[in-house]
C-alpha cells in the first residue's frame, strides 16, 4: 500500500467538545456547538477523503462522532470508505467542556449489547470493524465466556473483531488478547495500540501481532498533539535539518514501521490535516530512526504526563 492509504482519520477531538489533545484549541470552532463541530467533522472528513485518505476510526465515547459520520456517509456516499469503531466507554460529559468526568468504561455483555446497537444504527450499516475500548489486562472480557460469544457472533455476521489498549501494560494485554479464542477460532482480528516515538513499549507486540495476521492500527501517534506543540530537541533537531515539521517527523516515524497497518490522525481542521500528510513525503534513513529511538522514555512515566493533560 501507498503511504497515503496507510493513514486513517481518528475523530477522538471532532466528536465532543473537548479533549486532551495539546495545540487543538485554536483549530477547533470557538463555541464547540454540535452544529458547529458537525461542520468542523464534515469539513476533515471531505479534505481526507479528497486526499485519498479511506479508513475512518470512532468509538461510542466520542460524543456524536457516530452521528457526524453516519450523517457524512449517507450525504456523501464516499466509496471505499472502512469504518472501525469501538464500544467499552460511554460518554457522559453532556457536552460541556469542563466536565467533572468526561467517558465511563464497562466492558461486560449489557455495556456491549446496547452499543452494539447503537453504532450499527448511528453508521447506517457503514460498521467493518469493533473494538474493544481500552482493553487491559485486568479486563473482566477476559473470563466473561458470553461476551466473548457475543464477540465471536458478530465476527461471524461480518464485521471484524478487535480491541484497542492503553497504559503502561500494553504489551502483555496484547499478547493476552491474542491468545482468546472461541470454538477454537482467534477472537481478535484486529488491534489499536498506542505508538509514537515517545512510547515505543508496545513495538514488539505489535510486530508479533502483525506476524499472526491481525491488522494492526496505531493511534496517538503525535501523543496527543505533544509531539507537534512540544516536541523534545532529539525530534526538534531532526524536523529542522530535514525541514519540516515535527507532526510530519512524528507520523514518518510511525509509517516508518511495517507491521503498521493503519496509521490514524487525529487533525482536527483541514490545516492540521494538510500539514500531517507531509508525512507521506518523508522517507526517513536509518541514521535518522536510530536517533529518533533514543526519544523513548519509560512507559509509566508517558502514561502518567498523559494523564495530566487537561480536557480543553
Amino acid at each position: 500500500m501507498s503511504a497515503i492509504q496507510r493513514l486513517g482519520l481518528g475523530l477522538a477531538a471532532l466528536g465532543r467538545p473537548a479533549y486532551i489533545n495539546v495545540g487543538s484549541a485554536d483549530e477547533l470552532p470557538p463555541d464547540r456547538s454540535v452544529e458547529a463541530m458537525r461542520e468542523a467533522t464534515w469539513n476533515v472528513l471531505d479534505v481526507a477523503y479528497a486526499a485519498g485518505i479511506r479508513w475512518v476510526d470512532t468509538a461510542r465515547s466520542y460524543g456524536r462522532a457516530e452521528e457526524f459520520l453516519g450523517g457524512w456517509l449517507s450525504a456523501r456516499a464516499p466509496d471505499g470508505v472502512t469504518v472501525s469503531s469501538k464500544w467499552g466507554y460511554a460518554y457522559v460529559g453532556d457536552w460541556k467542556t469542563d466536565a467533572p468526568v468526561h467517558e465511563v468504561k464497562q466492558h461486560d455483555l449489557e455495556r456491549y449489547r446496547a452499543q452494539h446497537e447503537e453504532t450499527r444504527s448511528l453508521l447506517n450499516g457503514h460498521l467493518s470493524v469493533y473494538q474493544v475500548h481500552s482493553l487491559t489486562e485486568d479486563s473482566p472480557l477476559f473470563h466473561d465466556v458470553g461476551l466473548q460469544e457475543a464477540l465471536a457472533e458478530s465476527a461471524a455476521d461480518g464485521v471484524q473483531v478487535g480491541f484497542s489498549t492503553s497504559g503502561p501494560r500494553q504489551p502483555e494485554t496484547i499478547r493476552r488478547a491474542m491468545e482468546l479464542e472461541v470454538s477454537g477460532q482467534r477472537l481478535f482480528s484486529t488491534v489499536q495500540s498506542t505508538w509514537n516515538i515517545l512510547e515505543t513499549s508496545a513495538e514488539e507486540a505489535l510486530r508479533e501481532a502483525h506476524d499472526a495476521g491481525l491488522r494492526v492500527l496505531v493511534k496517538e501517534v503525535l501523543a496527543n498533539g505533544r509531539l507537534a506543540v512540544q516536541p523534545p530537541t532529539g525530534a526538534r533537531t531532526v524536523a529542522s535539518e530535514r525541514r519540516i515539521r515535527p507532526d510530519a517527523l512524528a507520523l514518518a516515524a510511525a509509517l516508518s514501521r511495517p507491521w503498521a497497518t493503519i496509521v490514524l490522525l487525529g487533525a482536527v481542521s483541514a490545516t492540521q490535516l494538510v500539514a500531517n500528510l507531509a508525512a507521506t513525503e518523508v522517507d526517513l534513513d536509518e541514521a535518522e530512526l536510530e536517533s529518533l529511538s533514543g526519544l523513548s522514555v519509560p512507559p509509566e512515566s508517558y502514561w502518567a504526563d498523559r494523564s495530566a493533560l487537561p480536557w480543553t
